[in-house]
């Protein structure tokens, strides 16, 4: 893979806007999910960097908070957070730009961005929510949660998520022009 010095600098501001918006609310806790605004980030950095420049954007966050640096929520950071049960959704993010990513490349309308959006959600929820219930079967070996329990949880931070994704969906689209304009210019600078 073949990085330009915008495409770095992008893919650093995304994970930096990860990091911002993993602790931003973090002191909103249902279940032991924080509420935080990472999903909207993941999106949005599929949507505007495309499939393999958001995928590596998300990468990064995550590196950055294995290696120990306070940018998951709650300002935790570290290998052990890989057992936590919310580490799936930390997972997911890489993901989500992956495939929403890959959706915005191939249609630029605003049905199509808000499409992926919600694409990039429902893969956020699934894959998270999921983790986070086995995690809390295999690794605290407790029944107290139950796979519907699980679900309830996310209940609470549905609707924020839902108003934040088709804003995703609707902001991309406009960013992403002004993106190109700007990317357009550094390749004619960088040519001349």
């Amino acid at each position: 893979m073949k990085f330009r010095a915008i495409d770095l600098t992008m893919s650093a501001m995304f994970a930096a806007l990860m990091a911002i918006g993993s602790n931003i609310t973090s002191f909103l806790i249902v279940g032991g999910v924080p509420i935080t605004l990472t999903t909207f980030f993941s999106i949005l950095a599929g949507l505007l960097l495309g499939s393999r420049l958001g995928a590596v954007s998300m990468t990064v966050y995550a590196l950055i908070g294995l290696a120990g640096a306070p940018v998951f929520a709650n300002f935790s950071g570290g290998l052990s957070v890989m057992v936590s049960p919310t580490f799936g959704f930390i997972l997911s993010y890489i993901l989500v730009a992956f495939v929403v990513g890959k959706i915005a490349e191939n249609r630029s309308s605003r049905t199509s961005f808000i499409f992926a959006a919600i694409v990039g959600l429902i893969i956020n929820y699934g894959f998270g929510t999921n983790w986070m219930y086995f995690a809390y079967k295999w690794l605290a070996s407790t029944d107290a949660i139950s796979y519907k329990l699980a679900w309830t949880w996310m209940i609470v931070p549905l609707p924020k998520d839902i108003i934040l994704t088709i804003s995703a969906g609707v902001l991309a689209l406009r960013l992403r022009k002004n993106i190109h304009k700007i990317t357009n210019v550094f390749d004619k600078e960088t040519i001349a």
